[in-house]
This record gives structure tokens, C-alpha cells and sequence, in this order.
């Protein structure tokens, strides 16, 4: 509710000011950073001072003076030398909030396309791909919740260098026929397996030509290979979702590369960059024989003094991760003049996955958003920013503006969380304050390893603290709690901030942490509960509760600004998840959930609700409690986080 009354304030101030003085006036609201200067601060004045070359204070005065009652808005006083600060009619807002105003949300228009995830099909995921999976899944629920159409797409790369890499590895190294490692699917963690391949694979010296020869038939469709190249990926994407459910990430859509391919849409973006001389056939130099894009397309995108221009095709006539990316793009907007890809169900999966094999039409479309963000690490920006550059070289700007790159930094762990899960480490890299992973050279946590790890040690807690419960629900709310403190802990961090990771830290029930907000919760639904077991059922608080006695109630010394402050809060559920959308930080809905949590606990030690003896007052700090309660569920909702049954 409090961002509807921000909306309707703001809309009242401009339709003023533009009357009043024929200018707008942007930027003009903002939080007071004390409680005692109200609930807004109108900051107008100070952007008009210069217009109408006169003192910020004048101007607010006479905007006090004129602008007549606004509704819900008790008061409206001039502070300091032009601000406007606005006291919120407490009554009516409390009311409102009883009522249910603001909590229905409007469809917004348009479609909007986030790919996240995009895990390598050649070995197990890491934690390095949570961080992206969680942030990229937290966003779309940020989006939804708001009432956006979000379509969520994780791209499959089986044609690319790591695929090709394994690939090699079973065939070249190996020695290893399709049918021999079809067995080995059935009788192995395969996902493991090529892990430990991946990594010994990397280090040898043939490496490099094997990689060539199966890119080449991958690409081109010839031979064994290709056959080996798709089932691999199959299966590896099979485990990856498995592990993303674990942490109730989904998806509506698999694209995959070779589809890209094999349906010629990088063809079709082929002859576009080609016609518009996007790219350039390299002739001479390192590039010779390649197809390129010169610098002076993307210096501007990427910010790079650089002469280097981007190879888009090999001189092998492969097709680089960027010249494919720049389809896909391109198919995201529906600027591939009619190419589509063909759909099926993934059995079993609940998700679409993109064939280059004809299918019945599926029950919904796919592709053509209004705006497309890739969650993808910072360390792809350059390629990121050269796709861009590619729509623009296409004259495709308006869709360039569109397409956002949600970058985020690595994920690490500390040294006491490497010792946990058995990585033995150096002397030198014990001193380190967090331990860097790499995939190629086999160091690093797979991600079912550390959800593993992270529900043993919730389990542990919850064992001591609920030994009469049955094992099977002790499991299940261990689960809860490891998913939350791994996926708060990953989102408490801005994007640009390195992660390193701690399990004893992520797991705490005290302090900025997951389980600390979830026993916020649940320590708000034992009220609850403990009313229901004297045999007392919730009121029907709109019925019971009138605008008068919540006045009262928010009004009254000293608890009533406790209870204002709590209310008010709460209410901020909307606000802090728009604020994070504009910004693209989920990190601020955590920060919000973790305010909220410390303001609830405050109230819960500051205020016996059960034992209160005055019956409007108890009344009402049942509401409270309940409100707070379900603001908090709904915001963890967002952080894909559970709230358990008890803790």
C-alpha cells in the first residue's frame, strides 16, 4: 500500500506543479532518513529554486498553501530551507491496509525475456552457477510479483568448447564408442563423472586438436559425435535441473545452441550483419580467413580503446559463442524474419525444450519480448556489450536499449567452508580470505554437494532442538532451512560484490541470514497458533476493527509509534520490491525481509499479544502480528524462500 499512496502523492504533486507553475519538477519524493520528519519529503521546491529563481522555502510554502487536502495525507509542513515533509493519515492508512488496499496488482504490458542459468551440459553444476540460477529466479519473481509477464529461458550451449571438450574426452582419451558411454550413464553419477573428465581432459597436450575435429562435426552434423555431443548435453541438463528444483528454480524454455545452428537462424543474422557490412572477411593478420567485427562497432558499447577487432566466424567456418548469441538475441525480439524454433515438453520436466525437428505447435508462444535480460557474469561483459553493438551495427537500437546485461561477480569460499566439505587446500591458501574455484582444474563444490552438506548441518540444529518430532518432517523442515540460508546468502550481496561463500555464516539463526528471517516468521505464526490452541479462532479483524480504533491504536503514547513504525514497514513490501526491479538488486529485497524481521522481534519482546487484557488493544496486536506475519511470508515468497512449520 505504501507504494500505491507514494504513486498517488507523486501524481498529485506534478498535476500541481504543472498547473501552478507550467514546469515539471522531477525526483521529487524521497524517504526522510529520520521518523520524526514524517513518512515523505517533498524535495520539488529545491528542483524549481532555479527555474523560477526563487528560494526553495518560498516555494514550499506556497505549495502547502495551495495545494489543497490530498487523501490519505494528514498533514503537510515546510522543514529546513525548502523540504516538504508528509505525515501519512494514520487511521486511514492502518484501515486501508485491513481492507486489503494495494495488495492487487495490474497486469503490466509486454513480455519481458530473462535468461539465467546457462550452465555448460558437460559436468555437474557449481556453486558459482547457484549464484546465478538464484539471482536470475529471484528477479523473475520480483518481476511477476509486480504483475509483469516474464517468459524465462536457460540456454543450453551443447555446441560450444566445453561440450566439445568431454566429448573429446570420451572418444580421444577414452576411446569410448556411444553405446560405451550410454553404460556408463546408466551405472555412474554421470554429471560427476565428466566433472573429474572435464578436469583431466583440460591438462592434455592433444587437447586442442581433438576440440577442433569435434566443434567441426558438432557444428556440421557429421559422424558419431554429433550423436555423442547431444546425448551428453541431454542427460548433464537432465541432472542441472534436478538440482535447480532443489532450490525451486524453473524454467518455460530450453533453447539450445545447436538449434540455433541447425535451424541456419545464425544464417539469417549471418546475411543481416553481412548486408548492413556489420562484419567484414578478414584477409590478412591473425584474423585471416575469419569473419569479423571491426572495433569501431563496439569501442563505443564496451568502452574499450581497442584496435582488435571481434572474430564472429573461424576461419575453419565455426561460428563463435558471440556470432551465435547474436541470433539468439535477435530471435529473443523477433527480428529473424519468421525463424522460429520448434518445441516439445521435456518429459517428466515441465519445461519446453527448442528441436530443430519438426513438432505440433506448442500450447503457447515463445520469444518475441519487449525487453531481454541475460544473467550472466561479469566476466562475459565484452562479449555481452559486442552482442549489443551487433544489434546496433543491425539498426536495431530501440531493441538495443532493451537488452540488458545482469551481470554479477564470482562466487568463492572461505577457507573454514573448504575444510567443511574435504577440499584440501594449501598453507598458503588456508591465510587466504577466500579460496578461488575453477572447473578446468577440478577445484571447486559441486552444487549438490554443498546443498547436501548445508541440510546435514541444518538437520543437526533442527535434531537438538526437535528430537520428539517425526524423522521424515525433521528432514523436510532441514531442507527448508538449508535452501533458505543458501539462496538469502547468495542474495545479500549486491551484484558486484565477489561472494565468499561460508556455511557457518549462511546457516546462522542470528544475524543478516536466511534462517534468521524464516524464525522471524515462524515465530510470528506461534502467536498464531498458541491462539488457536487455547481454542480461540483469529478474529475477523475488518468486522472488529474499525478506522477509529486503529487511530487510536497508532496514536496512543509510546506504543503507538512503535506499532506505526512496524505497520508502516510492513507495508513497504511493494515499494522495496519496485526499488530493486529499477535498480536490478534483489540484494535490497533481502535487506528489506532482514529490517523487517529485526522490527518484528522488537515487537515480539517489547509486547505480550496474547496476554493483553485490554480487548481492542488485543485485538489489534493480533492484526498487527498477522499482517506482519503474511508481508514477510510474501516477501520470502519473492526470495524463493520457505517458511518451515517450526524451527
Amino acid at each position: 500500500m505504501f507504494h500505491s499512496i507514494e504513486k498517488s502523492i507523486f501524481a498529485r504533486v506534478v498535476s500541481f506543479i504543472g498547473g501552478r507553475y507550467s514546469l515539471s519538477a522531477p525526483a521529487i519524493l524521497e524517504e526522510p532518513k529520520q521518523t520524526a520528519f514524517g513518512e515523505l519529503s517533498i524535495t520539488a521546491p529545491f528542483h524549481l529554486a532555479r527555474q523560477l529563481k526563487r528560494a526553495p522555502a518560498s516555494i514550499a510554502r506556497e505549495i502547502v498553501a495551495e495545494i489543497g487536502p490530498i487523501e490519505g495525507v494528514a498533514a503537510l509542513e515546510v522543514a529546513g530551507n525548502g523540504y516538504i515533509n508528509v505525515r501519512l493519515d494514520r487511521g486511514a492508512y492502518g484501515y486501508g491496509l485491513l481492507q486489503g488496499a494495494g495488495e492487487a496488482h495490474e497486469p503490466v504490458p509486454g513480455k519481458i525475456i530473462v535468461e539465467h542459468t546457462n550452465i555448460n551440459p558437460n559436468k555437474a553444476a557449481h556453486i558459482g552457477h547457484l549464484r546465478n540460477a538464484v539471482l536470475g529466479d529471484t528477479f523473475v519473481r520480483m518481476l511477476r510479483s509486480s504483475g509483469r509477464t516474464v517468459e524465462v529461458q536457460n540456454y543450453i550451449d551443447n555446441t560450444g568448447v566445453q561440450v566439445a571438450d568431454v566429448v573429446a574426452g570420451f572418444h580421444f582419451l577414452r576411446n569410448m564408442s556411444y553405446d560405451d558411454v550410454l553404460d556408463l550413464m546408466r551405472r555412474t553419477r554421470f554429471d560427476y563423472y565428466c566433472w573429474d573428465l572435464y578436469a583431466e581432459v583440460s591438462s592434455h597436450p592433444e587437447l586442442k586438436q581433438w576440440r577442433q575435429v569435434t566443434l567441426h562435426a558438432i557444428e556440421h552434423r557429421e559422424g558419431d559425435l554429433v550423436h555423442l555431443a547431444s546425448k551428453v548435453s541431454e542427460v548433464i541438463v537432465g541432472y542441472h535441473l534436478n538440482t535447480m528444483a532443489r532450490l525451486g528454480v524453473s524454467y518455460d524454455l530450453l533453447p539450445r545452441e545447436s538449434d540455433v545452428v541447425w535451424l541456419k537462424f545464425w544464417e539469417t543474422a549471418f546475411d543481416q550483419l553481412k548486408e548492413r557490412k556489420a562484419i567484414y572477411f578478414e584477409t590478412e593478420g591473425k584474423n585471416a580467413g575469419c569473419w569479423v567485427m571491426p572495433a569501431s562497432a563496439f569501442k563505443e558499447q564496451t568502452g574499450e580503446d581497442t584496435d582488435d577487432s571481434k572474430v564472429i566466424v573461424r576461419s575453419n567456418n565455426t561460428v563463435t559463442y558471440v556470432g551465435k548469441d547474436i541470433a539468439y538475441q535477435l530471435w529473443k525480439f523477433g527480428l529473424l524474419q519468421g525463424k522460429d524454433f520448434y518445441y516439445q515438453l521435456w518429459p517428466g520436466k515441465g519445461v519446453y525444450i527448442t528441436t530443430a525437428e519438426p513438432q505440433p505447435p506448442a500450447d503457447r508462444a515463445f520469444g518475441r519480448g519487449e525487453s531481454v535480460y541475460n544473467v550472466i557474469d561479469s566476466r562475459q561483459s565484452y562479449l555481452q556489450d559486442v552482442v549489443v553493438a551487433g544489434l546496433r551495427a543491425l539498426g536495431y537500437n530501440d531493441q538495443a536499449d532493451r537488452s540488458t546485461h545482469f551481470s554479477y561477480e564470482m562466487v568463492a569460499l572461505t577457507p573454514g567452508t573448504c575444510v567443511e566439505l574435504g577440499i584440501e587446500l594449501s598453507e598458503e591458501d588456508k591465510k587466504r580470505t577466500y579460496v578461488e574455484v575453477s572447473g578446468r582444474k577440478g577445484l571447486g563444490v559441486k552444487a549438490d554437494d554443498l546443498i547436501d552438506k548445508l541440510i546435514e548441518k541444518a538437520l543437526e540444529e533442527v535434531d537438538s532442538r526437535h528430537p520428539e518430532a517425526p524423522v521424515a518432517e525433521r528432514k523436510q523442515v532441514a531442507t527448508q532451512i538449508a535452501i533458505g540460508a543458501l539462496r538469502y546468502f547468495m542474495l545479500k550481496f549486491t551484484r558486484n560484490s565477489v561472494i565468499a561463500f561460508d556455511l557457518r555464516e549462511a546457516l546462522s539463526f542470528e544475524g543478516d541470514t536466511g534462517p534468521y528471517v524464516q524464525y522471524t516468521a515462524v515465530r510470528a505464526g506461534n502467536i498464531l497458533r498458541k491462539l488457536a490452541e487455547r481454542g480461540e479462532a483469529l478474529p475477523d479483524f475488518a468486522r472488529e476493527l474499525d478506522q477509529a480504533a486503529l487511530a487510536r491504536q497508532l496514536a496512543s503514547p509510546p506504543s503507538g509509534e512503535d506499532f506505526w513504525q512496524l505497520l508502516l514497514m510492513a507495508s513497504k513490501s511493494d515499494s522495496a520490491i519496485e526499488r530493486a526491479i529499477a535498480s536490478g538488486e534483489p540484494a535490497h529485497v533481502a535487506k528489506y525481509a532482514f529490517q523487517l524481521a529485526q522490527a518484528f522481534n522488537n515487537f515480539y519482546h517489547g509486547y505480550q499479544v496474547l496476554s493483553e487484557e485490554n480487548r481492542e488493544k488485543r485485538l489489534f496486536l493480533l492484526w498487527i502480528t498477522d499482517y506482519v506475519r503474511r508481508q514477510l511470508q510474501r516477501t520470502l515468497d519473492v526470495l524463493g524462500i520457505t517458511v518451515p512449520e517450526y524451527m
